[in-house]
């Protein structure tokens, strides 16, 4: 029986690495993906963190933000054939409970994930359902179609938020998910994006890539900054980090949106409810999307932003660690895995 080297998750931020069989096809609609690459996402940090901040089953191998091809597929697999392209979608819903009957799948009650409740992507093979993957254009680079995971994220946050162009946009966290709001409004025709944080390295980034203004809060009055580069605050304010409501509040103009996408579950900011009520303020929380798949595909095959930017970093599967330490250490933006399975 065929192997494979993989990084298995022992729980209290513990990888090892064990000697597993390849995935073989156990139900008709499963599908064998030979990974090419996978990227390491800010929910593998909380995964890895102590205490996590975010749950994972122990003995999974983690990793959700996968690209590869079709290495076999079951016998009820009808849109797929050996050597597609595919990208994975790791949120596998239900389909039956109330939220997904209202339409609301990403709220399903009964929801498992690739790289966290099953087997994930940082391994040479992956077993998925035919449901978790979606078909892409082969002429899309590698390291573009690595992004779509987390693009559609970014995608499906965009669609409960009414824009227009020529809004001005303030974006609190100057990560990798802030980053790509930072491109996707550019690409949608944003007047104005300014982007917020306390890293030097991340603020340089941002400045690299094209943004009207980079700011350490620690170093100006952020409020004031905000209004003298937009005349009476911003149209809409993006918290990427998940604490910032308070500042979010402060920098949005009357009668503008906040876009509340970051996720620090044990973190409880105050909040001035006055000044939502007083100025008439829209606050959308998001979280993944509603299906923004194809969206994404489409925006990912159009070539008009390259996420790829973002990549400072590709490493093989056995320096996986290495690539997590980077990310958390602040040294790294976008760190990818390359996981091919013939480069093992």
């Amino acid at each position: 029986m065929p192997t494979m080297h993989v990084p298995v998750f022992k729980g209290q931020g513990r990888l090892e690495y064990e000697t597993r069989p390849v995935p073989r096809l156990d139900r008709p609609t499963d599908v064998i993906v030979q990974v090419e690459a996978c990227g390491i996402c800010g929910t593998d940090l909380n995964i890895l963190a102590v205490p996590p901040a975010h749950q994972a089953q122990a003995n999974i191998i983690i990793g959700h933000e996968g690209v590869g091809r079709v290495a076999e597929i079951g016998e009820g697999v009808s849109d797929l054939k050996p050597g597609d392209r595919v990208v994975i979608a790791p949120r596998l819903t239900c389909g039956q409970c109330y939220y997904c009957r209202l339409g609301l799948d990403n709220q399903c009650q009964s929801y498992q994930t690739i790289g966290t409740t099953l087997d994930g992507a940082f391994a040479p093979y992956l077993r998925a359902p035919q449901s978790a993957l979606y078909k892409i254009n082969p002429h899309v680079p590698r390291d573009e179609a690595v992004f779509f995971e987390p693009l559609s994220c970014v995608v499906g946050a965009l669609a409960r938020v009414p824009s227009q162009a020529g809004d001005r946009v303030v974006i609190i966290g100057a990560g990798p998910m802030g980053l790509l709001f930072a491109l996707l409004y550019r690409t949608l025709g944003a007047g104005k994006i300014i982007v917020v944080d306390l890293a030097p390295y991340r603020l340089n980034f941002a400045r690299e890539l094209g943004v009207e203004a980079a700011l350490d809060p620690s170093q100006v009055d952020l409020p004031a900054a905000v209004r003298e580069l937009t005349e009476v605050g911003a149209d809409v304010v993006i918290d990427a980090v998940g604490n910032q409501l308070g500042t979010a509040i402060n920098l949005v103009r009357r009668g503008g949106h906040l876009v509340l996408f970051g996720l620090r579950p044990h973190d409880q900011p105050p909040v001035n409810q006055y000044t939502i009520t007083r100025y008439d303020l829209t606050v959308h929380g998001t979280f993944v999307g509603c299906r923004p798949f194809e969206q994404t595909i489409h925006l990912l095959e159009s070539q008009r932003l390259q996420p790829s930017r973002l990549i400072t970093h590709r490493l093989p599967l056995t320096e996986l660690a290495q690539g997590i330490e980077l990310m958390r250490s602040g040294q790294g933006m976008k760190v990818i895995i390359e996981t091919e399975a013939g480069s093992q």
